[in-house]
C-alpha cells in the first residue's frame, strides 16, 4: 500500500483548543517541517548518544573492549530506538494541542532518566535505571496511540495494535530485569530487541497509518546531525590539545586533521543526495528506518573512536595502536558502508558509482595497521566526497542543474 493514501477527515463537535482530535495528517502536505517541539525532542536524545559515546571511549580506553562493545550496543539500541517510535509517530500524528505536548514531555523526561543510567549500564551492567527511563517514555507512546484509536477510526486498528505490542515489550523487558539471572539477561536481549522490532511490522499489517516521507527524511536527518555532533566534540578536543601541548606530537596533529578530514566527509556524504524521493512504501521505509540504527551507532562511535585516538597519545589509554586506531576506523567504515546502501546506491550511475563507496568501507579497517590511520581515513573519505560529486552531475541524473 502506498503510504501517499489521502487519510479521510474526521469531524468532531465541541473540542477545546487544549483537546483537539488526532486526526491523521496528510502525508502529501507540503512544507511539512519539524516542530520546535520535536526539535527539542531531539535535543534531550542528544544527551543520552553524548553519555553512551562517552562511557564507550572510556571503557574502550580502559581496555574492556567487549564490556564496552557490549554496553554500547544495548543502550545505543534503547536510545535509537526510542526516538524512532516516537519520530513516525509524529509523522502521521501531529495534533500539537495540550494533551500532546504533555505526553511528549513525559517521553522526554524518560529520555533524561535513561541517560542519567547509562554509565550504571556500562561499569556495573545495572540497566534498572535505563528500564525506569525507558519505561516512562512508554507510557508517554502508549498513550498517544490509544489517544490515536480513540480520535481516529480508519487507523484505529494500526493504533491498538502499536498500543498493545508497546505495552508488551516494556513488560518483557521489566520481567527480564526483574526475574532473569544475571548471566540470561544479556543472552535473552536480542529476543527482546527482535521483538520491538517486530512490532511496528505486525502493527502496521493492520490498516492505514500514513506517513510524510519529506519529514521523515528531515527528521532522520536532523538526528544524524546529532549523532555527528560526537565528532565534533572530539575533533575540538584533538586540536584543543595539539594547541595547548608544549611539544605535541606529529601524530597528534593528524589525528585532528584526520578527525575533521571525516567528519566533513560523513557530514556531505550522508547529505549529499535527498531521500524523500525513493520513500514511497512501508517496506522500503522500514528497511531505510532500521538500516539508521548502524548509521548512527557508527556515527557516535566515530567520536569516541577519535576520542580514544587522542587519549592514547596523551598516554592515558591501555589500548594499543592498531586497537586504537581500529576503534576510529570500522565505525567511519560502518557509517561508510550504510550510507551507500542507504542513501547513495539508490541514486548510483554505473559500475564505478555502485562499487567505489564499499570498496572504500572494506579498506579503511586496513589503515588500522599504519601510523596515520586517522589522517589516511580522512583523505580517503574526502576523495570519496569528490566521486559523489560526479557521480551526482552524471547526464542520467534528474536532479542535475543546468
Amino acid at each position: 500500500m502506498s503510504i501517499l493514501t489521502r487519510p479521510r477527515p474526521v469531524r468532531t463537535r465541541g473540542t477545546h483548543h487544549w483537546l483537539r482530535p488526532m486526526v491523521a495528517r496528510n502525508p502529501a502536505q507540503e512544507h511539512r517541517v519539524s516542530t520546535p517541539l520535536e526539535l527539542l525532542f531531539d535535543l534531550c536524545f542528544a544527551v543520552a548518544v553524548s553519555q553512551a559515546g562517552s562511557q564507550l571511549r572510556h571503557s574502550l580506553g580502559a581496555g574492556h573492549v567487549g564490556q564496552g562493545l557490549i554496553g554500547y550496543a544495548t543502550v545505543f539500541f534503547s536510545i535509537w530506538w526510542a526516538w524512532v517510535n516516537f519520530t513516525w509517530f509524529a509523522s502521521t500524528y501531529d495534533t500539537d494541542d495540550a494533551l500532546y505536548r504533555l505526553s511528549t514531555l513525559v517521553q522526554i523526561a524518560g529520555v533524561l532518566v535513561l541517560a542519567a543510567g547509562v554509565p550504571r549500564a556500562f561499569t556495573l551492567h545495572d540497566f534498572s535505571t535505563v528500564v525506569a527511563g525507558y519505561a516512562i517514555m512508554r507510557c508517554g507512546l502508549v498513550a498517544q496511540w490509544l489517544r490515536a484509536a480513540h480520535s481516529y477510526p480508519s487507523g484505529r486498528r494500526t493504533a491498538l495494535r502499536y498500543a498493545a505490542g508497546v505495552s508488551c515489550c516494556w513488560g518483557g523487558w521489566a520481567v527480564l530485569l526483574l526475574a532473569s539471572p544475571p548471566g540470561c539477561r544479556l543472552a535473552l536481549w536480542p529476543l527482546m530487541a527482535a521483538a520491538e522490532l517486530a512490532v511496528p511490522l505486525w502493527a502496521r499489517r493492520a490498516g492505514v497509518s500514513p506517513w510524510h516521507p519529506q519529514h521523515i527524511a528531515e527528521r532522520f536527518g536532523l538526528f544524524t546531525l546529532i549523532v555527528l555532533g560526537e565528532s565534533v566534540l572530539a575533533s575540538t578536543t584533538a586540536v584543543q590539545v595539539a594547541v595547548d601541548a608544549p611539544h605535541p606530537p606529529l601524530s597528534l596533529y593528524c589525528i585532528a586533521a584526520g578527525g575533521l578530514l571525516t567528519l566533513f566527509s560523513m557530514w556531505w556524504l550522508y547529505f549529499a543526495k535527498p531521500a524523500h524521493g525513493f520513500l514511497r512504501s512501508n517496506k522500503v521505509g522500514f528497511v531505510w528506518g532500521y538500516g539508521h540504527l548502524f548509521v548512527y551507532a557508527g556515527a557516535a562511535a566515530v567520536g569516541a573512536g577519535l576520542g580514544v585516538g587522542v587519549d592514547r597519545v596523551k598516554g592515558a589509554s591501555q589500548l594499543s595502536e592498531i586497537a586504537a586506531n581500529l576503534a576510529f576506523c570500522v565505525p567511519v567504515a560502518l557509517f561508510l558502508l550504510m550510507v551507500w546502501v542507504l542513501h547513495l546506491r539508490p541514486h548510483a550511475t554505473g559500475v564505478a558509482g555502485n562499487a567505489v563507496f564499499p570498496l572504500a568501507a572494506a579498506v579503511i579497517p586496513f589503515f588500522a595497521l599504519t601510523g596515520f590511520a586517522v589522517l589516511a581515513t580522512g583523505v580517503l573519505m574526502a576523495l570519496l566526497v569528490g566521486a559523489a560529486v560526479v557521480v551526482s552531475f552524471t547526464p542520467s541524473d534528474p536532479d542535475r542543474p543546468d
